[in-house]
């Protein structure tokens, strides 16, 4: 057996079912990955192919590994973006980029993924002793499972891909997890029970933990509400009383209201990391702030916490529940106050966004197509993403979520074009659901042409295309028939000018995706500037 059938052996002992990528590497060449019963995915361009893995390990909650390969080279160099991007949303997968020859590998100006991949990995190897496959494989797997997930990078020579593995025997690796200290729960209990106005922050590691349940029970228990994070939403469903709905550079006035009262504010699976895309932080003079998190390293990084616990989100919060229920009647008395409170702030935001999202101007409002998306979708059936952008910021406070894992959210970095091969690899994580992105005119210049790919893969996603001719609000005029290059690409394409042919253009959009054939809606859209940001009001 070779290093390449090798590391084949390992991927489906790990459980991996897709590789993605780009030629040429071994992986993809000498057919031993499909051989092997792996789905390989050839996509126009690197990026893409690791934005499909970063969705397939993001909505297994991290039980399913998806692996990418690619050319030594350009093919590294062309990936880099795509493992920063994984790396800082916490998505787990594991890359095989191929390198060049073991005896060239260090000669400048030959691009060296062991060298410059050291900082977007969790876990980064070169693989340049055919006896050390196994080992290597396990390394990199277990560090995208334990722990924070982010992804582990296996640089393997060209050469070093044909060598004869000596002997072979893989065990695949294990996936652990740890709870906080007790006497900390018990400490965190009484400042939660004691709060007057306590407020739950979600974030991605309850999405990660499976702690959908616990969290709801906390919630419950306490009568407290919950906000998320972008990457969190969907943890806590949007339809449930308590939910203030999500932190972004957009959000919902309630959850700016509530952030503004709260006495304590208890973050669990949230990194707390301070961005423009995330949480305004409160003053930590006049809250007291409860950290849980797995990562010890997120803790005081960017907010001082005056509580800290790590560890598992589940196991956190299942202490908890446990320990505050110890110490709290059935019924606290205050829950339709909170209710009662958060509606009254949701219907005085809504009201003063109506106008917007109903208006029938042309060209169409971008608010009036998120409006016409929530009607006409069923959201317990769909999953949904959007792009870096305005995109994100339309979406965000407007779409209700409501199943665990029903909402692709992202910030923390950028880029233009992920959102397409988010989609395309919630798809084939979940065939039954219908899989959304939305993009503006930068995005799609950027990864567009990945929509050939959905076509080709048989991955029938819907895209929608918020098309005001402009990059962002920088003045700078972009063109295009995106829906004939949807159609020149394989897919259904349709433009829509007119606000009465929103419904009924996404109900045919649909429809061709349950046919088989990925759908392209190209909506001529407004230059549409204002953003819902209740938290720099006064």
């Amino acid at each position: 057996m070779d290093v390449n059938h090798a590391i084949v052996n390992a991927l489906r002992a790990e459980g991996v079912e897709y590789l993605f990528g780009f030629p040429s590497n071994p992986l993809f060449d000498t057919g031993a990955a499909e051989d092997a019963g792996i789905r390989t995915i050839v996509t126009r361009q690197e990026r893409t192919a690791v934005h499909m893995a970063d969705a397939v390990g993001r909505l297994t909650s991290g039980e399913e590994i998806a692996s990418f390969a690619c050319q030594h080279g350009p093919g590294t160099e062309n990936s880099f973006g795509g493992i920063a991007q994984a790396f800082g949303e916490s998505a787990p997968l594991v890359a095989i980029p191929a390198g060049y020859d073991a005896a060239k590998t260090d000669t400048d100006p030959k691009f060296n993924s062991l060298v410059n991949y050291q900082q977007i990995s969790k876990s980064c190897e070169q693989l340049t002793d055919p006896g050390a496959v196994d080992e290597t494989m396990r390394r990199a797997f277990s560090a995208a499972r334990n722990g924070r997930p982010r992804p582990a990078v296996v640089e393997v020579p060209k050469d070093v891909f044909y060598e004869e593995v000596p002997e072979f025997d893989y065990s695949p690796s294990s996936s652990n997890r740890s709870g906080s200290d007790p006497a900390v729960v018990e400490r965190v209990a009484d400042v939660l029970v004691q709060a007057d106005q306590p407020v739950i922050y979600a974030g991605q590691g309850v999405h990660y933990a499976k702690g959908w349940d616990a969290l709801r029970d906390l919630a419950e228990t306490l009568e407290a509400p919950v906000a998320t994070s972008l990457n969190g939403k969907s943890a806590f469903p949007e339809d449930h009383p308590l939910s203030l709905g999500a932190a972004s550079k957009s959000e919902p006035g309630q959850l700016s209201h509530f952030m503004r009262e709260a006495d304590v504010l208890f973050g669990v699976g949230c990194s707390f990391t301070e961005t423009a895309y995330g949480l305004t932080f409160p003053d930590p003079e006049e809250t007291t702030i409860v950290h849980s998190t797995l990562d010890p390293t997120d803790i005081d990084k960017d907010l001082t916490s005056e509580h800290s616990l790590v560890g598992d989100a589940r196991l956190t919060l299942e202490a908890l529940v446990e320990s505050v229920g110890d110490r709290v009647a059935d019924d606290r008395g205050r829950f339709d106050e909170v209710v009662a409170e958060i509606e009254e702030v949701r219907e005085e935001w809504l009201a003063e966004w109506l106008p917007k999202l109903t208006t029938d101007e042309t060209p169409i409002n971008p608010y009036r197509v998120i409006h016409e998306l929530t009607n006409v979708v069923d959201a317990e059936d769909a999953i949904i993403t959007h792009d870096a952008g305005n995109p994100r910021d339309f979406l965000a406070p407007f779409w209700e979520s409501t199943e665990p894992l029903s909402y692709i959210g992202w910030g923390k970095t950028t880029q233009l074009g992920y959102g397409l091969g988010l989609a395309m690899g919630a798809k084939l994580v979940h065939p039954e659901k219908l899989c959304i992105n939305l993009w503006g005119d930068g995005a799609i210049g950027m990864t567009g042409m990945d929509f050939e790919t959905a076509a080709r893969e048989n991955i029938p996603i819907l895209t929608i295309h918020l098309n005001n001719y402009e990059m962002a609000s920088y003045d700078t005029p972009f063109s295009g028939d995106f829906a004939a290059v949807g159609e020149a690409l394989g897919g259904y394409g349709e433009r829509v000018e007119d606000p009465g042919e929103i419904a009924p253009a996404l109900e045919r959009a649909i429809e061709k995706t349950k046919e088989g054939t990925p759908a392209l809606l190209e909506i001529i859209t407004a230059k549409e500037t204002d953003l819902s940001r209740p938290d720099l009001q006064e």
